[in-house]
């Protein structure tokens, strides 16, 4: 017995403990890599669902013969509005949802959320489609300002378990000042390469399945006289019919029944491959400080001056992106080339958008600047040249021009989505206790502009371009003006965070003293 219970001699506490510390830190980068696969498959599910319902949809063979008492164009428009309008209020509820769920359990949700949104194709009416599309627009904020929540806490961690032997550490105090922030870039870099993946996966199913089925663009474009900044709307004189035939509803329940099986697998991702974001007693902490206060406090953080002058540059992200999808990938891409050819403008602008997150690893050497300088640069620039670009319909010789337009899109996008997400982890790095409210209020900002691009859809292009463009000016103006300040040293004003209340104490305590006095 002394022989089993003594001490080993081989045994090596400071081994062992640098043993332990080390899977704590692979455990920290499979969460990272399992957010990011996990919200990749999710958006790849539901924009290529959401792709291939619009089309079929549109062709009006296909509403007359399958579903001509149903009105599917009222539906469409219905559904669109549930999904765009809908997270205007998410600045309301999001902070509660998240810190009464926990950071994980919100991704889960709301992965459950666009799972739900693939079931009800199975079944086409008003009152599965339009609620299920108000579910995903209640879900967007949340789930994204949990994403970047998640991974900015996924750094911190990743520091705390890096340097272990500290003792602010150890005593679980505030992190110094820039003591993470190489983590927050590699992380949020990995996050977005594999998250802007989700666009190239999204095209899987109308490059295998639905192209088969489309006219040629001699037919889909016979009405088209004009595309580019000429235009306004989407594409005036777009034929109503782009399909040859039906696709068969066996066909279709196939493909969906697919992407549904990718819809739980994200949600299992989630559940089984996502640790927890913060510690039971920080979540205890978090949760304390009353729902009033949670409440309240985006809010008040938007008194911090330099969350007020990156709004700008909040908007013209969500501006952006949508424009690419839907304004430039439409009215210049499919104008010209056909609906046949949506597949690959999309595919270059994703994987583009992949490969250059990568450059946002240069912020571990250069000022946090330059990614979002960069990203506006190759925007203002290709903005310029698409107020005076109108190219002919019907005409393929201008593939390749377009598809170096989309690629250098992509390369703006990356550096401004990695951009934004990395300086505001970075400006908050040592707050853990702010995280959600800050990534709520940039993706409630995102939300707004993704509304006004769903209300501008019938204006002139050279309107639309013109606002993108003031907003970026802009956006640059205000993001100077913030760096300015913080190079000035002005101070910002940040809420108070109330203490924890906890109930469970102050019984104990009560009880304590009733016993003393007996």
């Amino acid at each position: 017995m002394e022989e089993f219970l003594g001490p080993q001699a081989e045994y090596n506490e400071e081994e062992e403990e640098r043993k332990y510390y080390r899977r704590k830190r692979l455990c920290v980068i499979k969460n990272v890599l399992a957010a990011s696969v996990g919200a990749m498959i999710v958006y790849s599910v539901y924009m290529g669902l959401l792709q291939m319902q619009l089309i079929l949809h549109y062709d009006m063979t296909y509403r007359e013969v399958k579903y001509s008492n149903l009105g599917l164009e009222d539906i469409d428009r219905k559904m669109l509005m549930g999904i765009n309008v809908t997270p205007i209020i998410g600045l309301l509820y999001t902070p509660v949802l998240i810190r009464f769920l926990g950071t994980k359990w919100m991704m889960f949700l709301a992965s459950g959320i666009y799972a739900l949104f693939v079931s009800t194709n199975y079944w086409e009416r008003y009152y599965t489609l339009v609620p299920s599309a108000v579910a995903i627009g209640v879900a967007i904020v949340p789930l994204w300002a949990s994403l970047g929540n998640y991974i900015t806490r996924m750094a911190q961690q990743y520091y705390e378990y890096v340097h272990y032997k500290e003792d602010h550490v150890q005593e679980q105090k505030k992190l110094p000042k820039g003591a993470c922030h190489k983590y927050i870039i590699v992380f949020q870099s990995v996050f977005h390469i594999i998250f802007h993946l989700s666009f190239v996966f999204a095209e899987f199913p109308m490059c295998f399945v639905l192209n088969g089925y489309l006219h040629k663009s001699e037919h889909i474009l016979l009405n088209v006289h004009s595309c580019g900044a000429n235009i306004s709307g989407v594409i005036p004189g777009f034929n109503t019919t782009v399909l040859t035939n039906l696709p068969r509803s066996m066909l279709l329940i196939q493909v969906e029944s697919v992407l549904m099986g990718f819809a739980f697998l994200a949600m299992i991702i989630f559940l089984v491959l996502c640790g927890p974001a913060y510690r039971p007693t920080e979540e205890i902490d978090l949760r304390s400080i009353g729902w009033g206060n949670i409440f309240q406090l985006p809010f008040k953080h938007l008194r911090d001056y330099r969350l007020r002058l990156l709004c700008p540059f909040f908007i013209y992200s969500g501006f952006e992106m949508l424009f690419a999808i839907t304004g430039f990938s439409l009215s210049y891409g499919v104008c010209v080339l056909g609906l046949d050819k949506l597949w690959l403008l999309i595919v270059v602008y994703g994987l583009s958008c992949s490969v250059f997150s990568s450059l946002s690893l240069c912020l571990l050497r250069l000022p946090r600047w330059v990614c979002l300088v960069g990203g506006a640069a190759v925007h203002g620039v290709l903005l310029v040249v698409l107020l005076a670009f109108s190219p002919p319909p019907k005409n393929l010789e201008y593939l390749g021009p377009l598809l170096v337009i989309s690629v250098l899109w992509g390369l703006g996008t990356a550096l401004n989505k990695t951009g934004v997400s990395t300086l505001i982890g970075m400006l908050y790095a040592e707050e853990k206790e702010r995280l959600d409210f800050v990534y709520t209020i940039y993706h409630w900002w995102q939300a707004i502009a993704i509304f006004i691009v769903y209300l501008w859809s019938n204006l002139p292009m050279r309107a639309k371009l013109s606002i993108l463009l003031a907003t970026l000016v802009l956006a640059c103006y205000c993001y100077w003006l913030m760096e300015r300040r913080l190079a000035m040293k002005l101070p910002f004003r940040l809420p108070r965070i109330p203490r924890p209340r906890h109930k469970v104490k102050i019984k104990v305590q009560a009880l304590h003293c009733n016993l003393s006095s007996v």
